[in-house]
């Protein structure tokens, strides 16, 4: 995931099985074709070159059993950790927050939902069957990236869509290469679990 061109478009895929989806960058090329395994009780995510799924550069991977608390670390096609991302446990609860973490172990960056009400009301209309279906084009939840100063580097933000499927990421202040990739991975294994939970 070199020399990125903003914005980064993330399409979940509708008519597969597992839960994966395809990022593209501003020219339309493929960065990243990202599935999630299935049936694992880890979480367990390869992050492919395109969708050939001929090549791994990353993999991310929960350091516990499934839970709201856990840590997922970041390896890259040599296994050398890169960062990894953990959720705020109880602090999730409301609105969505999480720690992004080098490779040294020191946090580096916060991910934080922008608006809990939007979530709350997806899931009320998403539980009415008619509505359910519309839900994608009205609640858009975004989610911040924020440093050490709290200015805002990366946000990710759901675009209006059948069933949920699409997002974008823009990048609004320079960071170099490494926090970049650090940035996106962590908003992959984000974005694959704040979906889930609708």
């Amino acid at each position: 995931m070199k020399e990125l061109q903003f914005p980064i478009k993330f399409t979940f895929n509708i008519t597969t099985l597992a839960n994966d989806f395809t990022a593209k960058d501003a020219s339309g090329k493929t960065v990243a074709y990202v599935k999630q395994k299935m049936f694992k009780l880890k979480e367990d995510i390869a992050i492919y070159e395109d969708e050939s799924k001929s090549k791994v550069n990353f993999s991310i991977k929960a350091d516990k059993w499934i839970d709201f608390s856990a840590a997922y670390s970041f390896s890259d096609a040599h296994g050398n950790e890169t960062g990894k991302i953990a959720r705020k446990g109880w602090a999730s609860l409301w609105k969505a927050e999480y720690e992004l973490i080098d490779q040294h172990q020191k946090l580096q960056y916060h991910i934080r939902e922008e608006n809990g009400w939007v979530k709350v009301l997806d899931s009320l209309l998403g539980q009415i069957p008619v509505l359910s279906m519309l839900t994608g084009y009205l609640f858009n939840p975004s989610y911040k990236v924020v440093n050490s100063k709290d200015e805002i580097v990366i946000r990710l933000k759901k675009e209006p869509s059948f069933f949920g499927r699409k997002f974008e990421i823009s990048k609004l202040i320079q960071i170099d290469q490494d926090d970049q990739e650090r940035i996106l991975l962590g908003l992959m294994m984000m974005i694959l679990l704040e979906r889930r939970r609708g």
